[in-house]
């Protein structure tokens, strides 16, 4: 079984900000895959279903992003899943808008939801798919990645979400290299 998490916060005032990517992309996945996201367990909303063959879970922490990793502690420990079955898509401000990045493991950088996650679960080595949303050039970060994305920007956005899915689907199917070298670019 692999675990996809999409980071982000929950309630209708973050819906389609720059903080909620994950969340966006786990959204396009359950849709392409017709996955329902229609539990809520581990602190979560949760959907299970088959990509390419695999049994998948899709995740979308409901802790708020700061406590991520308390709802992905849970899901690792009910379903005995490997951290390098766990696929973690989020927002990253060091990345250029639209681009994304796939790492099969590494550190937190300033990114308090993945920092959540490596504490709970107590490693760094787990692939995870990092959606560039740029830098604040007029405002601080906070308000930066809890605001809107400009109608410009937004069709980057829409486009790294799906490329993010693809890449997901690609690390389940080809395995994390095979992944990294198609959308690496």
């Amino acid at each position: 079984m692999f675990g996809i998490v999409g980071l982000g916060n929950p309630g209708r005032q973050y819906q389609m900000t720059r903080h909620n990517v994950g969340f966006d992309t786990i959204d396009y996945l359950a849709a392409r895959n017709h996955i329902l996201l229609n539990k809520v367990k581990h602190k979560a909303i949760v959907g299970e279903g088959q990509i390419h063959g695999h049994k998948v879970l899709l995740v979308k922490p409901q802790t708020y992003m700061n406590l991520s990793g308390r709802s992905v502690s849970e899901i690792l420990n009910f379903y005995k899943m490997e951290p390098s079955h766990l696929i973690v898509i989020y927002d990253d401000i060091d990345i250029e808008i639209g681009k994304i990045r796939i790492r099969p493991k590494g550190s937190a950088g300033s990114h308090n939801g993945m920092r959540s996650i490596i504490y709970e679960i107590q490693t760094e080595d787990f692939p995870r798919i990092r959606i560039g949303i740029g830098k604040p050039v007029h405002e601080d970060l906070v308000s930066y990645v809890i605001g809107r994305f400009t109608q410009e920007d937004r069709a980057f956005i829409d486009q790294a979400i799906k490329k993010a899915a693809e890449a997901a689907e690609s690390i389940i199917k080809d395995g994390m290299n095979a992944a990294m070298n198609r959308y690496n670019g």
